[in-house]
């Protein structure tokens, strides 16, 4: 078994070699005289259309607010320090609800059927978030 190990180090060690060598060392002449890693580095690279740096993405899990006097069906979250009440509707009262947030963009689906309950913008200066159906 040793021997075998052995035997794999050395053939692993050889083709390190050939691959360096391949790679960095012999000038290919369907790359103009140059080396395949040169070729490679002189390449433009892609790069994200968009870049989303900044961005601060949340997943929150909550319940909607049971309905009662004071409770409308909403869901609570803070931003930047300052408690937000986002209405999902009276009719999902007590549903558990997974909350995606994309910096102020905001939905609300249910957890147990995967439905988009609400889509909002959220706007950071006013407490309550309405919905305007």
């Amino acid at each position: 078994m040793t021997v075998h190990r052995r035997q794999l180090a050395e053939l692993q060690t050889l083709l390190d070699q050939f691959v360096d060598d391949y790679n960095h060392r012999r000038p290919h002449r369907s790359l103009g005289r140059t080396t395949p890693a040169v070729a490679y580095g002189l390449l433009p690279k892609a790069t994200p259309a968009t870049t989303t740096a900044g961005t601060h993405y949340r997943i929150r899990r909550d319940r909607v607010d049971k309905t009662s006097a004071d409770k409308t069906g909403a869901v609570s979250l803070r931003r930047a320090g300052r408690m937000h009440h986002i209405s999902i509707g009276r009719a999902n009262a007590g549903t558990s609800v997974v909350l995606l947030i994309a910096d102020l963009d905001i939905r609300a689906i249910n957890t147990a059927t995967g439905e988009l309950l609400r889509h909002l913008t959220l706007n950071p200066d006013i407490g309550y978030q309405p919905r305007r159906e």
